[in-house]
């Protein structure tokens, strides 16, 4: 199991030798740096596995997991300190010898043959165990190394092997960070080189049919575990080549786990299942890292079995396992002769044709907006889909800015009406200052006022304790004096 570590050393140039001699424990241990003593007491509370001080620090409560502490103590020492505490094996072995032994290795390979992961090992461990110099434990080391440098994720396999982590920024070779359980940490991981990392991506890139180049610098893609990745590659990426991959729980998040987890509360849950099953039109807008496709994922669960969706989405990520008859949609780039390339709209398109019950769209950005809108005007209730935005309301300013954007002839006031006659309700998430997702508004759309405007009325708004503090955020959402209005769809569902 990978240890947790919380590092503070005041002094830069300890803090650095610490870094590069905590190398040998990226097996088995993941660092966070504090810059000062107010982050690391903010830091403190969160599970650590240790608290390694580079100096006597009082941070108090937290004796029992405290390593260090001692005055003048070395980076060597600190690194010694972990290692007994928990039993972690130290091998000396230099990046230089590992890019020996790919090298070797490489050589080695006759080209054109397909190596199984046994055959590559045994090659690895081959090449390896005549390095001059190299104990068994080193051996044994610079094997697994080289092995997850060639099949493998290179120096992000043990880091992809934490469920807790959600996303994974690399900012050129050497500076990496995740974000797990809503925080973001910088590692101590890096790359030994720009190339290493150029060539990682490039492999990674090709297994989803992808192709990253000068000419084709920037890549989305879906990886086979359904995690979604960004790539940027120099000079279009000024630090070095750049990274981001976004992952998915392997089992979907339910609307349970919401609850227990303070996105919303038991009312509002029964409220929006309600919602989805009498085939209200909904729209879920928020920010980046909100929460949008996790709670598209949680309401297609209340979708009945017995009807046929069709999901439209640019990198397929939604998670449907009890809808039999389902279809999935997702859009293609054009080839590196700018041919080929199929948008959410041209799918939009086709799926009316497929005789969908509902559509499910993941994100709407651009022209595909009015396809969507005219979907949801066309007999096809019940469909659902996500955006960008800081509120409902601009959630609504955006859609009239895409659909005016793909039909400038369309009249501002049509384009309102179009809106307002497709979108039942629009559910608006929210990424909180404790780091914590919530659901703040729920709001039904009450078509266009007498201005001309879209009307949105909350039913539903997250308030805020008086206790809340700086640090920790308290309270609920809580049900509006304003109630449902069109319960049309209500009665004929029989929910009412």
């Amino acid at each position: 199991m990978k240890r947790n570590i919380l590092v503070y050393i005041k002094n830069t140039q300890t803090q650095k030798d610490f870094r590069a001699a905590a190398e040998s424990l990226e097996s088995a241990a993941d660092f966070r740096y504090c810059k000062n003593l107010s982050e690391l007491r903010k830091c403190v509370r969160y599970p650590y596995d240790c608290i390694l001080l580079g100096q006597p620090t009082d941070i108090g409560g937290c004796e029992n997991r405290v390593l260090g502490g001692i005055p003048d103590l070395s980076a060597a020492a600190m690194v010694n300190m972990v290692r007994q505490a928990f039993g972690m094996d130290f091998v000396e072995l230099s990046n230089e010898i590992v890019d020996e032994i790919c090298d070797r290795v490489d050589e080695g390979l006759e080209n054109g043959v397909s190596y199984s992961d046994e055959e590559l090992m045994a090659r690895i461990s081959k090449v390896a165990s005549e390095y001059p110099g190299l104990s068994m434990e080193s051996v044994k080391y610079a094997a697994e190394k080289v092995y997850n440098i060639m099949r493998r994720d290179d120096i992000l396999t043990n880091i992809l092997k934490d469920d807790k982590i959600t996303e994974i920024m690399v900012n050129g070779d050497d500076n990496i960070f995740i974000e797990r359980q809503g925080y973001l940490i910088r590692t101590h991981y890096s790359f030994h080189s720009k190339t290493r990392l150029k060539n990682y991506i490039s492999r990674i890139v090709s297994r989803a049919g992808r192709q990253i180049d000068e000419s084709n610098p920037i890549v989305d893609a879906r990886l086979e575990d359904g995690s979604r990745i960004n790539a940027v590659l120099e000079p279009v990426a000024l630090n070095g080549p750049i990274l981001t991959i976004r992952r998915f729980p392997s089992e979907p998040l339910k609307m349970s786990d919401m609850i227990q987890n303070d996105t919303l509360d038991t009312e509002a849950a029964e409220f929006i299942e309600k919602l989805v099953k009498a085939k209200y039109n909904i729209f879920i807008s928020g920010g980046t890292g909100t929460g949008k496709t996790t709670m598209l994922n949680i309401l297609t669960d209340f979708i009945p079995r017995d009807e046929r969706i069709i999901t439209i989405e640019d990198s397929a990520e939604l998670q449907i396992n009890h809808i039999p008859n389902i279809v999935r949609l997702e859009t293609r780039n054009a080839n590196t002769n700018r041919k080929g390339e199929i948008s959410i709209s041209d799918l939009i398109k086709t799926s009316l044709r497929m005789r969908p019950d509902r559509i499910i769209v993941g994100e709407v950005r651009r022209e595909e907006a009015i396809d969507m809108l005219q979907a949801m005007n066309t007999g096809h209730d019940g469909s659902i889909s996500t955006g960008h935005a800081n509120s409902a309301y601009d959630m609504m300013s955006r859609l009239e800015t895409m659909v005016c954007t793909a039909n400038a002839n369309m009249p501002v006031s049509a384009v309102r009406s179009q809106i307002a006659s497709a979108i039942d309700v629009v559910i608006h998430l929210q990424r909180m200052r404790d780091h914590s997702r919530k659901v703040v508004e729920i709001s039904e759309v009450r078509g266009v006022d007498e201005n001309g405007e879209i009307r949105l009325v909350p039913l539903y708004r997250f308030s805020e304790s008086d206790d809340s503090t700086a640090d920790t955020l308290k309270g609920k959402i809580e049900k509006t004096d304003a109630t449902l209005q069109n319960t049309l769809k209500l009665q004929l569902a029989g929910l009412m």
